[in-house]
C-alpha cells in the first residue's frame, strides 16, 4: 500500500450510553490523515448486541465517502459488549480495518465477562478474528508513549506509518479522536473524555 500524508481516513467511535439503554450512537467521521475532516456519518447499534459489524458495514457501503483508503476504530467493542468482527469488516467492504487502543485490552478478563451474555461463541469468534494485539511505541513532537491496535487486510508497517500520520493533537489519532468528540457532544450535549 502506498501511504500519503492526506490517506482517506473513516474514524468510527461509539457515544456514551445510559445503564438500561437498548441503543448506542456511533458516528464516522471521514479524514484526510489527519489534517482535514471531510464529513460525518451515524448509526446506532443495539447496547451488548451483536449488530455492530453489519451496521458498520452498511454505514461504510452506504457512504459518498468512496474514496476512503481505511477504517480506524477505537477498539473492537462499542456500546458495551457489541464486537466488531474487523476481518470480516474488511473482506466485505474491502477497506483495511485498524483498531486502536490506548491500554492493552486484557483478553482473559475481556473473554470471562462476555461469558455472560447470550451468542458467546459468535463474540469470541469476533475477538479471534481481529488477532494478535501490537504495542507501537509514538516519539514525534512532543508526544512520547505506546498505542495498541489489531489490524485487518493490511501490514504492521502500513499500520504504523498511518498511525503515525494521523497522530497530531494527542497520542490517539484523529479521526477516531475526533469521533468520539462528536458521539459524547450529540448524547451530552457537548464533548467530554478521550477516545
Amino acid at each position: 500500500m502506498h501511504v500519503k500524508s492526506q490517506i482517506r481516513i473513516i474514524g468510527i467511535d461509539d457515544g456514551p450510553f445510559k445503564k438500561g439503554s437498548k441503543r448506542c450512537i456511533v458516528i464516522g467521521c471521514a479524514f484526510r490523515g489527519s489534517e482535514q475532516i471531510d464529513g460525518v456519518l451515524k448509526t446506532s447499534i443495539k447496547v451488548d448486541g451483536l449488530d455492530a459489524t453489519e451496521k458498520f458495514i452498511k454505514l461504510l457501503n452506504n457512504s459518498k465517502f468512496k474514496d476512503a483508503r481505511i477504517i480506524m476504530l477505537d477498539g473492537i467493542t462499542f456500546g458495551g459488549f457489541n464486537i466488531v468482527n474487523i476481518k470480516e469488516l474488511y473482506e466485505v467492504t474491502n477497506l483495511p480495518v485498524i483498531a486502536v487502543n490506548r491500554k492493552k485490552p486484557d483478553i482473559k478478563e475481556f473473554m470471562k465477562a462476555m461469558k455472560k451474555l447470550p451468542n458467546f461463541s459468535e463474540r469470541k469468534r469476533a475477538v479471534k478474528d481481529a488477532g494478535k494485539i501490537y504495542a507501537m511505541k509514538i516519539e514525534q513532537r512532543d508526544k512520547k508513549g505506546k498505542i495498541y491496535f489489531q489490524k485487518s487486510g493490511i501490514s504492521i508497517n502500513d499500520t504504523e506509518k498511518i498511525i503515525n500520520i494521523t497522530i497530531k493533537t494527542s497520542l490517539f489519532p484523529e479521526p477516531v479522536r475526533v469521533a468520539h468528540l462528536i458521539a459524547t457532544g450529540v448524547v451530552l450535549g457537548q464533548s467530554i473524555g478521550r477516545a
